[in-house]
């Protein structure tokens, strides 16, 4: 009686231990939706340092 106990016992250990899913849960990316910017926005920095560059050569 007392083996049965303890196989009991070891066996509702064991089932509780594997409760959940063993493999690694899959996780989408998120999706990141980027804005599209006018082309004019990629040279204004440019001529603004050209700009004053020229002034500080200029004096």
């Amino acid at each position: 009686m007392k083996k049965l106990v303890l196989a009991a016992a070891l066996t509702a250990a064991a089932t509780t231990a594997f409760a959940g899913t063993p493999a690694d849960p899959i996780i989408e990316a998120p999706v990141i939706i980027e804005e599209a910017g006018s082309s004019s926005s990629g040279i204004l920095l440019p001529l603004v340092l050209l700009a004053l560059v020229a002034a500080a050569v200029a004096d």
